[in-house]
């Protein structure tokens, strides 16, 4: 049994959080986002989040699923998505990836984080699904 499978959205995503701001305080800014993913896949798995990485997300038409490459970076308790970037500035096309990555799995929260970023807290944005 995984010891995080019972919080909620919000919880996994202040637990999340804090593990990331040590893996970009170990790593710091302006590596590939490919890095931080991996770092934040091993923490996360190394304090006992079930996680999957380049989680799978088919897209639906008329009934049909059609697997075209959408990939979630990191799914965290199979209920918080993480979008990560190591980018200048997000954009409105990071959100609607997110939106669009919560709305094909249904699921409520997202959470983009930009590790190319001095601080952290200036590069995490919370993405709600309504449903």
């Amino acid at each position: 049994m995984w010891k995080y499978c019972e919080f909620n959205e919000n919880e996994l995503s202040k637990e999340v959080i804090k593990i990331a701001y040590d893996v970009h305080s170990q790593l710091g800014s302006g590596l590939l986002e490919n890095a931080y993913k991996h770092a934040l896949f091993f923490k996360l798995n190394k304090e006992g989040f079930y996680t999957e990485k380049e989680k799978e997300m088919p897209l639906i038409i008329d009934g049909v699923k059609l697997d075209i490459g959408y990939r979630i970076d990191i799914l965290v308790e199979n209920k918080l998505v993480l979008e990560l970037k190591s980018v200048d500035k997000l954009s409105d096309l990071h959100l609607a990836q997110t939106i669009n990555y919560l709305k094909l799995g249904n699921f409520k929260l997202g959470l983009i984080l930009n590790f190319n970023t001095t601080r952290l807290k200036y590069g995490i944005k919370r993405v709600v699904n309504g449903l």
